[in-house]
C-alpha cells in the first residue's frame, strides 16, 4: 500500500470538501488552520513531556544524592566505637536545607514547563483569531 497517500490527512479532507463548492467556505484556509492547531498541540505535548523528563531526572538525582549521604553516614557510624563522628543537628539541618532546595528546583521546573506550554497554546489561539478575523473580513465572491 502506498504510505505517502495517507501521510497528510488534511489534504485528503480538503480534497473531499472541495468537491461540494460551498459559497463562502474556504476549505483550504480551514484545513490549514486545523493543521496548525494539531502542530501547536504536538509542540505543547513535546514541551510537557520534556518537563516530565526533567522532573524525573531531578528526582533520580535527589534519590542518588540522598542514598549516597545515607551510605556515608552509615559508614561513619559503623567505623566509630562509641560516639558518632558527626553532629546530628548538622546532619538534620543539611538534610532539611537540601530538601527545601530540591523542592524549589522541582517547583521552578514545573512552572517553567507550564509557562512554555501555555505560551505555545496562547500563540496558536492568537493566530487562530487573526485567521478568523481575516476570513470574516475577506469579501465574499
Amino acid at each position: 500500500m502506498n504510505q505517502s497517500k495517507f501521510s497528510d490527512p488534511f489534504s485528503q479532507f480538503a480534497a473531499m470538501f472541495q468537491q461540494y463548492q460551498l459559497p463562502g467556505f474556504d476549505v483550504t484556509a480551514i484545513m490549514e488552520s486545523r493543521r496548525k492547531d494539531v502542530e501547536a498541540l504536538a509542540a505543547t505535548n513535546r514541551v510537557a513531556f520534556g518537563g516530565m523528563e526533567a522532573l524525573r531526572d531531578k528526582q533520580v538525582e535527589i534519590l542518588r544524592r540522598t542514598l549516597g549521604e545515607l551510605e556515608d553516614i552509615a559508614k561513619q557510624f559503623a567505623s566509630s566505637s562509641a560516639k558518632p563522628p558527626f553532629n546530628a543537628n548538622e546532619v538534620v539541618q543539611r538534610t532539611l536545607h537540601n530538601a527545601l532546595a530540591d523542592m524549589q528546583d522541582i517547583a521552578r521546573t514545573t512552572q517553567q514547563t507550564q509557562a512554555e506550554a501555555y505560551a505555545l497554546v496562547t500563540q496558536r489561539v492568537e493566530e487562530a483569531l487573526h485567521e478568523l478575523k481575516a476570513a470574516i473580513e475577506k469579501p465574499q465572491s
